[in-house]
């Protein structure tokens, strides 16, 4: 009897003793610091609060390659017909199918020379210009053969794509043709626990050249990068930390050993109360 309390007893503070360390683990865990995660920080507490001019913001041009969504519209609907063979082409497969599968951008073309060939206008030079000017300048050509034209035109084409160690890495298109580098992780979720903050990848391609550079979110600093608002065609990596790779390690070499230990406990402990 005597030995089967002192072996009752032992089981009592071992299992006490293997709580107390589940605990101080846990406590060690929460107690983290938070300055490798936290986005924007200041560089000093008296500069948390300092205003900051925000700088002009980023206007894309457009060149060849791009696809221009343009959208015409007038008092007469027989030439808006004409100027609008996307929203048509649009129309009617939603009116025959019922719902639009993936298909290709559509919308007008930037050959090689920085043309877009239009009904009545013929070929269109565009390359350089802004959506708005394009814009200003399709309306303005419109007016001898139109009553009161509006033009709208979009690059249809403006897209970021978001990889790595985010929660919905994907190509995004931008109908605004505007967005910084916060909005994009934004759009995919934000980064996982295992993305790096601080070493992030931006992949540009201007001029005939690629850009690779790398921006750190944790700080301040990122306002003032060029890279801090995108472009079209912009890629954006998130790299893995080393902590999750070293964890996704150990969970493999350690799950054996710990089905193991746990079954070897069960039976230990079913012995002792039988």
């Amino acid at each position: 009897m005597k030995l089967f309390c002192g072996l009752a007893y032992r089981k009592r503070v071992l299992i006490q003793k293997y709580l107390c360390c589940g605990v101080a683990c846990a406590l060690m865990s929460a107690c983290m610091s938070t300055k490798k995660i936290t986005y924007f920080q200041p560089a000093s507490r008296e500069l948390d609060e300092v205003v900051s001019k925000i700088e002009e913001t980023y206007t894309p041009r457009i060149k060849e390659g791009d696809i221009l969504s343009i959208t015409v519209s007038s008092l007469s609907k027989e030439a808006n017909e004409m100027f609008n063979p996307v929203t048509q082409i649009l129309n009617y497969t939603t009116q025959t199918v019922g719902t639009i599968a993936p298909h290709p951008v559509l919308g007008y073309t930037v050959d090689a020379a920085g043309n877009i060939s239009l009904p009545m206008l013929g070929a269109v030079q565009v390359k350089g210009l802004t959506s708005k000017e394009l814009s200003l300048k399709l309306t303005a050509q419109l007016q001898q053969y139109l009553e009161s034209p509006t033009v709208v035109v979009r690059i249809a084409n403006y897209t970021v794509s978001v990889l790595g160690e985010v929660a919905r890495p994907a190509m995004y298109t931008i109908p605004n043709e505007q967005i910084t580098l916060p909005e994009a992780l934004a759009l995919a979720g934000d980064l996982t626990i295992y993305g790096k903050r601080k070493n992030i990848l931006v992949i540009r391609e201007v001029d005939g050249t690629r850009q690779f550079a790398r921006v750190d979110i944790t700080g301040r600093d990122l306002f003032n990068s060029p890279f801090y608002c995108l472009r079209s065609g912009d890629v954006i990596y998130v790299e893995a930390t080393s902590g999750k790779l070293t964890a996704t390690d150990r969970t493999y070499q350690l799950a054996p050993i710990i089905i193991n230990s746990l079954t070897l406990g069960v039976l230990i402990l079913t012995t002792f109360l039988k």
